[in-house]
């Protein structure tokens, strides 16, 4: 039983009919590629349907309309009663919308995927382009003021100064 391969690499005999197990894709992953389908096949549903090739900004945005009536996120109409109010003491008839932080992660994924799959570069993005970046700042702006909670950008250095509070506290 000699072989002239070294003990580290199998000969090519002992390794055919066997394949590498698929690689377990991280939660990240999995959720773009979920995305991604989940766009494509909403494409399909249009009258006509369109093709990933003919698809434009237009086609994102009322892909993001689309799935409002999905939300969980309850955005007061400003006739509402409770508009500004972070807590409302009852229900109202206001409409469940998608988070703004949730379109905001799910064009980020998509832009990645339409990388991905040879759809050009950075600037010819649909998911990238100006439209979306405003329509994404008016959802946020109109959810922060239904909801009376003004938005603001986290500060990064705020953050390390906690942890370094904190790192220096606890080890005392």
């Amino acid at each position: 039983m000699s072989s002239n391969n070294p003990p580290d690499q199998p000969s090519s005999s002992s390794n055919s009919g066997h394949h590498k197990p698929p690689r377990q894709l991280s939660r990240y992953e999995s959720q773009k590629r979920r995305d991604w389908n989940t766009f494509l096949q909403y494409l399909k549903t249009l009258n006509p349907p369109v093709k990933f090739s003919q698809f434009d900004d237009t086609h994102v945005l009322s892909f993001l309309n689309y799935l409002d009536q999905f939300g969980k996120t309850k955005v007061h109409h400003q006739a509402c009663i409770f508009f500004g109010q972070p807590d409302p003491p009852s229900p109202c008839m206001c409409p469940l919308k998608q988070a703004w932080g949730s379109l905001d992660a799910l064009i980020g994924r998509l832009r990645a995927a339409y990388e991905e799959h040879g759809g050009g570069s950075s600037d010819s993005n649909p998911f990238g382009n100006e439209s979306i970046r405003i329509h994404l700042r008016e959802v946020r702006e109109s959810q922060a003021k239904a909801r009376g909670i003004p938005y603001r950008k986290k500060n990064k250095n705020a953050v390390v100064a906690v942890k370094k509070d904190f790192s220096n506290s606890s080890g005392s």
